[in-house]
């Protein structure tokens, strides 16, 4: 529910007005940007000491991560370092190595490669 309430709209936002529309609002660019970086740092706080997001232990791979994946996928859309959210970033590459993933990533085609921190 967080990815669908908060995550996902909100990094939405930020593509539509800081990649796409990038100059015409200086406003809605900066309240989308902090809010994109707020939500960075809640997930961060969320994965600290632990795999994945949802599940007991140290998590497990769910369909919470497999939502959140391709909206932090776009982190250079969002001007985003993930190198400053070491537990995102370190959660994120978790999932690029999975093979599944990797196939994933070129349905229908072969577009770009996954972005890397």
């Amino acid at each position: 529910m967080w990815q669908m309430g908060g995550l996902g709209p909100m990094l939405g936002q930020v593509h539509h007005f800081v990649k796409y529309n990038q100059g015409k609002s200086a406003y809605a660019e900066e309240r989308y940007s902090n809010e994109a970086r707020r939500l960075y740092k809640v997930l961060n706080k969320r994965l600290e000491g632990r795999d994945y997001v949802a599940g007991e232990g140290r998590g497990e791979y769910t369909i919470a991560d497999m939502s959140m994946f391709p909206w932090m996928a776009r982190h250079d859309w969002q001007q985003i370092d993930l190198n400053e959210f070491p537990h995102v970033r370190d959660w994120y590459l978790r999932i690029v190595d999975r093979p599944a993933t990797k196939r994933g990533y070129d349905i229908p085609k072969h577009v770009t490669d996954i972005p890397m921190p």
